[in-house]
């Protein structure tokens, strides 16, 4: 007799094909996202430095004089 816990279960089969569908689908979503905020961090880090050493290095502007009214 064979043993019914080595028998295939096509439901079984079936929810874990779901569920691993599922999970790909979400680990693609939590990916991009991740890559989104890994780049939007870096252009935010570079832009930050650009501006620091332009302004360290063309000094500050002078500032307006404000105009009185008459």
């Amino acid at each position: 007799m064979a043993y019914p816990w080595t028998k295939k279960n096509p439901f079984l089969s079936m929810m874990l094909s779901g569920a691993n569908a599922w999970a790909g689908a979400a680990r693609g979503v939590m990916t991009a996202q991740a890559k989104r905020q890994q780049a939007a961090a870096a252009r935010k880090g570079a832009k930050q430095a650009t501006e620091f050493w332009a302004g360290a290095l063309t000094g500050t502007a002078p500032k307006k004089r404000k105009r009185r009214r008459p």
